[in-house]
């Protein structure tokens, strides 16, 4: 799933590789995907895009942006895979859009579970999720302070979980199930953790391991769970993922736990991540 290291990653490689091409052909989807959301009719796209040149690209949340000429945006969220092949590369056979460029280059937009792939024709994006990405402040800017992380404890039911804190309701934008588990690792807090009893000494180290484990994810250009628009799985190596959680934790050599929880699987070290109460 897109999340921020990944959001960040692809839109850079975007506007490294994309800029300045222009879309010569579109090609709807190849299999029908029943959670595939477009915005509009996907079978107008072709009218909308073809011509078009991208300009620029930019991540907000679980967001990647493509701006184009004529004022169109196109974007891609959640569990959308973006890859970019050179000319004369073989295409694949399934795919839920594809956009070839004059050079014979082209991109394929992918989804596995679920994913939004939409297309703006004035420039104005109707997503209630995508209005928070852009209008959020980014965990990894400065602005993001500690005094900005403690409001979400401020409105926070008795109930709530840091799982639930972290990657439901994008609270933090950007923040998903998949970057959750190294950072509550790394803070030694429990996915199942009641976020009102964290002390403040927990809740400092839940902040400065939000920040620290995004930005190593981001500089090493998403985790190895995800791949990035070439289709190279990224360079930051998951402590608690599908790929890992049968190996023993690294801190302590105890087994990792897998659970399902609110929708996803949580992995933890019951040793290093302990349920506290006040």
């Amino acid at each position: 799933m897109l999340e921020l290291p990944e959001v960040l990653t692809l839109s850079k490689q975007a506007n490294d590789v994309l800029s300045g091409k222009t879309i010569t052909q579109v090609f709807n989807a190849t299999k029908p995907h029943k959670f595939t959301f477009y915005s509009g009719d996907p079978l107008e796209y072709g009218k909308l895009l073809v011509g078009k040149t991208i300009l620029s690209s930019k991540g907000y949340g679980m967001f990647v942006d493509f701006y184009l000429s004529g004022n169109v945006i196109m974007n891609i969220g959640d569990g959308v895979s973006a890859r970019y092949y050179n000319p004369g590369d073989k295409v694949p056979a399934n795919y839920q859009l594809l956009l070839t460029f004059e050079d014979e280059s082209f991109l394929v937009f992918t989804v596995a579970m679920y994913g939004f792939i939409s297309a703006y024709p004035d420039g104005v994006v109707d997503n209630k999720y995508y209005t928070i990405s852009r209008e959020s402040i980014s965990p990894l800017s400065d602005a993001y302070t500690e005094a900005e992380f403690e409001k979400l404890f401020a409105s926070a039911k008795k109930t709530l979980t840091a799982k639930a804190l972290l990657a439901t309701e994008q609270r933090i934008p950007g923040v998903g199930n998949g970057v959750t588990q190294d950072i509550l690792f790394n803070a030694g807090i429990h996915p199942k953790q009641k976020v009102l009893d964290l002390s403040d000494e927990q809740k400092g180290a839940l902040f400065k391991s939000l920040k620290d484990t995004l930005m190593i994810m981001t500089s090493e250009r998403g985790r190895d769970t995800q791949t990035d628009l070439y289709g190279n799985v990224g360079g930051y190596k998951t402590i608690l993922s599908s790929k890992t959680w049968k190996n023993p934790c690294p801190r302590c050599g105890s087994m990792i736990v897998k659970e399902a929880y609110l929708g996803g699987s949580v992995y933890y070290c019951p040793e290093c991540q302990k349920i506290e109460s006040l």
